[in-house]
């Protein structure tokens, strides 16, 4: 089906064709449709489908020609990568129209962000600090938002931001159209909904706990002790061409990425203790190939979109069974194929045990033929019922994935709190009774 039968303009769909689009997924097929109807939206899908791609080509349809007057789109984002990311959809899919995107994020310097939108913004792609800081300096007014975008809704529960979500919101007209997109559906994500939409249409693709048909995930089981030796023994054949490698911890990223240099390995490392430049420049080498390795935290596991990753390995079980689903949806993306590898000690067996309840299925254990496991053969491990192991603590010393775990997003202290109440919004979309402990924003920008 072409995109031109979605009801998309001409030079939409021409753009959707220079960046590869040959046709548009599921969750285009169904979002796309009802965002030209101007109707709120609550969309979820596993992670790589094109949900960026679905409300980017449809938004811009709707926009018309450039205006400086101030932003009539506003997309929130959780994170600095996702933000630049949504931002280079705009752009590229919008190529051939004359729309300006303006991307708020921090890291870097305050002053050329606020020069662009002065210069005027037709779309403001922002993460939630750097947006507040604007709104709280007067440099941007929200007034003329016509389309607010809540994207990756559940990383932002997660992350603690939803106080001051909830204040952003209320600074946008009542009368406009908003669009939440979500990889998995918590129960806290209903309470954003009702506070932020109204009558929204639902679109759910697929189970969201679910992991991409596209790709091929498998178990090896390995004593705590060699499992940075499994891994050099799995990077050194040849079909390991672009890997993505999760550790649970700051530390521990760049504690396994120096052990891979050790070992002669060129390695590129995101988290969020690095710069933005550094940020900047670890995706860039990346994509480019000249790093063959990306060691990354849970920060890499939403909306980073690089093409042709053909493995993501969990050197660390994640904590938490959404994780799972996010970090191995960085490979196997746009109907491509990857694999996703986790490497599993027995005391993790009870971790494995909620991702395969959460995803639904069994996740094959395999030997690494060649490798010299200890005591000759790889331990079997009981992932049937919980309990049976739990996941190391993050302070506890271990090869490649130590130290204190203090949060991917740092020690920031809320503005929530410090900010005065915008009484703009209208006082339906307000949850209704006491805000529960999802509400209670833990963490700054």
């Amino acid at each position: 089906m072409p995109f031109t039968k979605l009801g998309l303009y001409s030079s939409l769909a021409r753009g959707a064709q220079a960046l590869g689009y040959t046709e548009p997924t599921p969750i285009q097929i169904q979002a796309i449709p009802s965002i030209l109807t101007g109707r709120d939206l609550v969309a979820s899908a596993p992670t790589g489908t094109g949900k960026t791609a679905a409300f980017v080509l449809p938004v811009l349809n709707r926009l018309g020609p450039h205006q400086p007057s101030g932003p009539r789109v506003l997309v929130l984002a959780p994170t600095r990568e996702l933000s630049v990311q949504v931002g280079n959809a705009f752009r590229e899919l919008g190529r051939f129209t004359d729309l300006v995107t303006v991307v708020l994020h921090g890291g870097v310097d305050y002053n050329p962000q606020r020069k662009a939108l002065r210069a005027g913004a037709d779309i403001v792609v922002a993460t939630v600090g750097r947006l507040s800081e604007f709104l709280d300096d007067k440099v941007l007014r929200l007034d003329r938002v016509s389309v607010l975008i809540l994207d990756e809704v559940d990383r932002m529960l997660d992350m603690g931001f939803i106080d001051e979500v909830k204040t952003i919101v209320r600074q946008c007209p009542l009368e406009r159209q908003t669009l939440l997109f979500s990889a998995t559906v918590p129960p806290a994500l209903e309470e954003v909904a009702k506070f932020a939409l109204r009558e929204p249409v639902r679109i759910e693709i697929g189970r969201t706990s679910a992991v991409t048909e596209t790709v091929n995930h498998a178990i090896h089981t390995v004593a705590e002790v060699q499992k940075f030796d499994l891994l050099l023994a799995l990077l050194q054949r040849p079909e390991f061409t672009s890997v993505l490698i999760f550790a649970r911890t700051k530390h521990g990223a760049d504690h396994l990425a120096h052990l891979l240099r050790l070992a002669n390995r060129s390695v590129a490392v995101l988290h969020a203790n690095r710069t933005q430049p550094q940020r900047v420049a670890a995706l860039a080498g990346f994509k480019s190939g000249k790093h063959g390795i990306m060691v990354a935290t849970d920060i890499a596991a939403r909306g980073i979109d690089v093409a042709g990753v053909s493995h993501v390995i969990n050197y660390d079980v994640p904590r938490n069974p959404e994780d799972y689903v996010h970090r191995i949806g960085r490979t196997g993306r746009a109907l491509s194929v990857g694999d996703a590898l986790m490497l599993v000690s027995p005391e993790e067996a009870g971790a494995v045990h909620a991702i395969e309840k959460f995803i639904g299925q069994k996740i094959a254990q395999r030997p690494l033929e060649g490798f010299a496991y200890k005591g000759g053969q790889p331990p079997v491990i009981d992932t049937s019922r919980p309990g049976s192991g739990q996941p190391p603590r993050a302070g506890r010393q271990r090869l490649g994935a130590g130290g204190q775990q203090k949060g991917e997003t740092g020690r920031h202290q809320s503005r929530a709190a410090s900010r005065p109440s915008h009484g703009g919004g209208n006082p339906n979309y307000h949850p209704k009774g006491k805000p529960g402990a999802h509400w209670r924003s833990r963490s700054g920008r």
